[in-house]
């Protein structure tokens, strides 16, 4: 079957918006052509600075033919109904059509449409412009003489060619014959800008994709990523260095370039005197360059801001840069003219490291009584002040020394008004470290104020110092307890508190470092103090008219929410985790879980005990008995609690059933208060064979009424005693 190619030619193509450019082509073209039809065998994407690219394979050669049976009006309807049903099938007469016998709702006309396939190069040309000129670029621009006009065409920088080629392998395909504002599809492109930009006459993708690389253009960004990373590294070792890996910077460079050319330079030693990650944020930010670092210089230095595993050594005076030209000097031009910026911009980083080391980060302080952390939740100062009464609150409870927690969360956000951080938000925390520690501060300290911001997703480190895990916790808990007491919360896609990832941040805190923590309680304690300290908030709890609204507002409703909201996180965490989400949902649902380490063994324990015979047995009966009572309950207006009358049971599956039931509940019970999950579970295993015993004899909805309630409070004691552990009635089947 025919392959469809697809190439629009433009300047250049930010690279932030490539790799979704490309997606959207695939995407919006392969829809179209399911839509109409035309269903493929494969497709495939591609984008450089200067190109967007698409080749699907297997199109068929036309569309299918159509058959469609239309339902009319009934024999002997009015004129009108009869007229308007020959117009929307296009039957000239009711000769034409076919009368459909129904005994019940008597005869009616059926009309047998036939719409014949067209060839697919016709359907493929309607739908490439239409994809040209609806293109979701998030910035368009408008050129030319024609721009003024309406209608004309908006790109993301000025698109000069197309091509759309359509036919089988075995033959030279057909353009696909349309234009876009006076640009006519073709089969014709140009290569490198530079290196050979001349016009080439292309066929189909696989003579596309050579002759462009023999024009100096790899098309395929993989590829490109693949060049750049295995040439740098090589460099890096040709002079005994390691390349410092980064996929954002690998992924933006190979979007600026349509040849990769990979080159080294190298910068003044003096300036390694700067912390290794204000070098690297200066070459990475400035110049889109890499660093290397030095295996020999032995102590590890990290270098990577992400906080990815590093190989010891410390940065080399020494860049990797990627051109987009093979340079007649051998890019000695090239290297010089990147050296002279670096050294420049090296130069203000030094200059304004060694600026901010002459006021002590105390000294800073005063400045965040004048900046506005949210109009609602007051001052960057007041907010520094809440998170030091917490984390203090908090230091006992995870083992941290209360001064010391108290100093780190203090200075924990004095970095952000510091030159550096200024000039690299990124390194704010980090740099704060620094600093603490050129002014003699506690190392655990020093840690803290780097750490308090994590882990600020999936795959960042968790820290574990002690005073690290108080600040951190302390900084997440206010910001999640001051915009849930103004209503501020995450809704639908939109977060832009990023709460959802403080939430996550808090989870991974607990459990990762097996923390005891009441998160209602403390959630709570803080929206009270909150609603004491903050106008905003304690404006809202006035409003409410009585002493249950206020706390609901302000205290205990805020530490509910968010409890709920840390539910919801957990579950998205375990399901990632291949755990289950309803199981998380079984366990909370008992009262007073807010202990999310508890939470997450109950769910591990819980698990488990499903994956066995007995616990599958044992939850279908346990929701076996749960679906009575809630039938029963509700068709006889009241509910089956309370404890059953011995004297009153017949069966012995009765007695057996209420025998296991005591002990079960004990023995769980015992093992629950010790937090001895797996064996709760070993207990409640027990009563597998009772239940199964009594649901297969015992008669529940008995004839006498005292041994029908008396049969269904003992159905109640067996979802009670399952509580012990978890609400099976949350469990999915």
């Amino acid at each position: 079957m025919p392959d469809l190619l697809f190439e629009l030619f433009s300047e250049e193509i930010p690279a932030r918006m490539q790799a979704k450019a490309a997606d959207d082509l695939r995407r919006m073209v392969t829809d179209r052509l399911v839509a109409e039809g035309l269903v493929y065998e494969g497709a495939k994407a591609f984008v450089t600075p200067r190109r967007l690219a698409l080749t699907v394979h297997g199109v068929p050669v036309r569309q299918p033919d159509l058959k469609e049976e239309r339902k009319g009006p009934k024999v002997g309807a009015p004129d009108a109904a009869v007229q308007g049903f020959l117009k929307a099938t296009g039957l000239k007469s009711l000769d034409e059509a076919k009368i459909q016998k129904d005994p019940k709702k008597g005869d009616f006309y059926i009309a047998l449409m036939e719409k014949p396939g067209r060839p697919a190069i016709e359907v493929i040309a309607e739908i490439l412009p239409v994809i040209v000129r609806t293109f979701p670029w998030p910035k368009q621009m408008r050129w030319g003489e024609g721009s003024a006009t309406r209608g004309a065409l908006t790109w993301v920088r000025p698109l000069h060619s197309i091509i759309a080629t359509f036919g089988p392998e075995t033959e030279d395909p057909d353009v696909v014959a349309f234009d876009v504002s006076g640009i006519k599809a073709g089969q014709v492109t140009r290569g490198h800008r530079f290196m050979a930009p001349g016009e080439f006459s292309v066929r189909r993708f696989e003579d596309y994709e050579a002759k462009l690389f023999d024009a100096k253009v790899v098309l395929d960004p993989q590829r490109r990523k693949d060049i750049i990373l295995a040439e740098a590294k090589n460099l890096a070792f040709a002079q005994g260095f390691e390349l410092v890996e980064d996929q954002v910077l690998l992924d933006e460079v190979a979007g600026l370039v349509e040849w990769p050319v990979v080159l080294m330079g190298s910068f003044d030693a003096s300036f390694l005197s700067i912390p290794g990650e204000v070098i690297r944020a200066t070459i990475r930010n400035n110049q889109k360059c890499f660093v290397v670092r030095d295996p020999k210089s032995g102590a590890a230095s990290r270098t990577s801001l992400d906080d990815a595993a590093q190989a010891p050594g410390k940065l080399a005076p020494k860049f990797i840069l990627v051109a987009n030209i093979e340079a007649s000097d051998g890019g000695k031009a090239i290297v010089a003219g990147n050296e002279r910026v670096i050294r420049a911009r090296l130069s203000d980083a030094k200059f304004f490291y060694e600026t901010d080391l002459k006021t002590r980060l105390e000294d800073r302080l005063p400045k965040f009584h004048n900046i506005v952390f949210h109009e609602k939740l007051g001052t960057q100062a007041e907010r520094i002040a809440r998170i030091e009464r917490l984390a203090a609150e908090l230091a006992p409870l995870v083992g941290a020394d209360v001064e010391k927690t108290k100093r780190a969360a203090r200075l924990a956000k004095a970095d952000l008004l510091t030159e550096v951080v200024g000039e690299f938000p990124e390194v704010q925390g980090l740099m704060g470290k620094y600093y603490a520690l050129a002014q003699s501060e506690d190392a655990s300290v020093a840690q803290a104020i780097e750490d308090h911001y994590k882990p600020q997703g999936p795959n960042d480190r968790v820290p574990t110092d002690p005073v690290a895990i108080a600040v951190a916790l302390a900084d997440k808990i206010d910001i999640l307890t001051g915009f849930w007491a103004i209503d501020e919360k995450p809704t639908g896609s939109k977060d832009p508190f990023a709460l959802r990832r403080a939430a996550l941040g808090v989870i991974r805190l607990v459990i990762d470092n097996g923390l005891r923590l009441k998160l209602h309680a403390i959630a709570s304690s803080h929206a009270a103090v909150m609603a004491g300290l903050v106008p905003a908030i304690h404006a809202l709890v006035a409003e409410k008219k009585d002493v249950d609204a206020r706390d609901k507002r302000g205290h205990d409703g805020i530490g509910n929410d968010l409890l709920s909201f840390f539910a919801d996180r957990l579950k998205v965490q375990l399901r990632e985790q291949g755990a289950r989400h309803d199981l998380v949902d079984a366990v909370f649902a008992l009262e007073g879980q807010d202990d999310l380490l508890m939470v997450v063994r109950r769910v591990e324990a819980l698990g488990k005990f499903l994956d066995t015979d007995d616990g599958k047995n044992l939850l279908a009966g346990t929701k076996r008995a749960a679906n009575i009572l809630r039938i029963e309950e509700k068709k006889d207006g009241k509910t089956y609690a309370g404890a059953p009358d011995a004297s009153l049971y017949q069966l012995d599956e009765e007695k057996t059933l209420a025998a296991a039931i005591d002990q079960v509940k004990g023995e769980a019970g015992a093992a629950v208060a010790k937090e001895d999950f797996a064996g709760a579970m070993s207990a409640m295993a027990k009563l597998r064979p009772a239940v199964d015993a009594f649901f297969d004899k015992v008669k529940v909805n008995d004839d006498d009424a005292k041994v029908r309630e008396n049969r269904l409070k003992l159905l109640n004691e067996i979802r009670e005693a399952t509580r012990a552990v978890a609400d099976f009635s949350k469990i999915q089947d």
